[in-house]
């Protein structure tokens, strides 16, 4: 069995910082995925350059399978010392997990990470060794569908102290709060925003650190076909049809006419939904055995405007209060985000005459445009996408 990891953080800066203390980077080698944040000292630039520094320096030489004890050595001979106190110093949490199910975790400094299997908390195995005279707490373990891990700099735990807000919130809180998250969200992104945003409220929406929260979810392999546009040569409906059906896993069909075509060649009604319309996404339609139809070139295109805002831009909440609306683009969109790691795309050549003359914000006749924006995005998002051309 092949794992997916599914990867996403988010921050908050300290009150009044233009950048952030803590550090997140993700690396993907060919047979893992790297998960790293670090924290570091103070906060503002000198915070930011030590964070970065630490997270950089850790991340390469991890990829490349360079002991740890070589590698604690080199951040430590690195970064720069304080002139004040002589520390030279940041916190570290690095999380690999292979392909075949193995996982293994290094903490210095940080919280703890919080682990959590079939939506509870639960404790992983460690060992603790001392190196270039730091504690270093190692992990190894082995990874399930459904499980959660959660890395934490310290803003995650002392958010609120000394404000009426809060007392009592500290690791263990977020721990019971991560159980609620992770049964109402599909994504590590969406599962860290929830998070991070508990804190924010904690601290009043005034960050008195700056605080990092990045999770990584593990899961089986999820496949969604999505079949969009007519074949170019009508002899060939039949056949790509059947091929589109014939892939397990979530069905999407994107278009007006590939709607009709694949309602003519399964014998299934296309019934249009009559529910509340979106002013701006055409409505979706039903058919038997496909998870969602919806409209072409229109929907398609606000799919990729929304997926590339994703995976350029640091979301927050709002990001996905949007794409809790109930039009064909976010529905495909959240399919794409939480329940998805290999796509299938069955893209017709034919050109919809229809669109022709109408005027529209974009060219509709440059489908295979969109399909290779689309097909980009995906790809950026670490999912395998596998492409039929009709």
């Amino acid at each position: 069995m092949s794992f997916f990891v599914d990867l996403g953080w988010k921050s908050l800066n300290k009150y009044e910082e233009e950048l952030c203390g803590d550090k997140v980077e993700i690396l993907n080698t060919e047979d893992s995925s790297i998960l790293i944040l670090a924290d570091g000292m103070g906060s503002g630039i000198r915070a930011n350059i030590l964070a970065t520094l630490t997270a950089k320096i850790a991340g390469t030489l991890f990829a490349k399978g360079v002991a740890l004890e070589e590698i604690v050595e080199t951040i430590a001979s690195t970064l720069p010392v304080s002139s004040v106190n002589g520390v030279a110093y940041a916190t570290f949490s690095i999380l690999q997990i292979f392909r075949d199910g193995r996982g293994y975790l290094v903490e210095y400094d940080n919280p703890n990470c919080i682990f959590l299997r079939n939506k509870k908390a639960a404790e992983l195995p460690f060992r603790e060794q001392t190196l270039s005279g730091k504690v270093i707490r190692e992990s190894m373990f082995q990874v399930q569908p459904g499980d959660a891990y959660i890395l934490m700099s310290d803003g995650t735990i002392y958010c609120g102290v000394g404000d009426i807000m809060n007392y009592s919130w500290d690791r263990d809180s977020m721990a019971a709060y991560a159980e609620k998250c992770v049964s109402t969200t599909g994504s590590a992104s969406r599962m860290a925003n929830l998070l991070i945003d508990a804190c924010n409220d904690l601290y009043g929406q005034i960050p008195s650190d700056d605080t990092t929260i990045a999770v990584a979810r593990i899961k089986e392999e999820q496949i969604v076909s999505i079949f969009t546009g007519p074949p170019q040569n009508p002899e060939d409906d039949g056949c790509c049809v059947r091929e589109f059906m014939a892939v397990p896993g979530k069905k999407i069909i994107s278009g007006g006419i590939t709607g009709k075509i694949a309602s003519r060649e399964l014998g299934r009604e296309l019934t249009p939904d009559t529910g509340a319309l979106d002013p701006e996404i055409p409505p979706v339609s039903h058919m038997a055995g496909i998870d969602l139809v919806t409209e072409g070139v229109v929907t398609l295109h606000r799919v990729v405007q929304l997926l590339e805002q994703y995976t350029a831009e640091e979301v927050d909440v709002s990001f996905f209060e949007e794409l809790d609306k109930d039009n064909g683009a976010c529905q495909m969109v959240r399919i794409l985000m939480e329940d998805c790691t290999t796509v299938y795309l069955f893209v017709g050549c034919g050109i919809n005459e229809a669109y022709q003359h109408k005027n529209m914000p974009f060219d509709v006749t440059a489908r295979q445009n969109l399909v290779k924006r689309l097909i980009a995005v995906l790809e950026k998002m670490q999912l395998r996408v596998v492409v039929e051309y009709y």
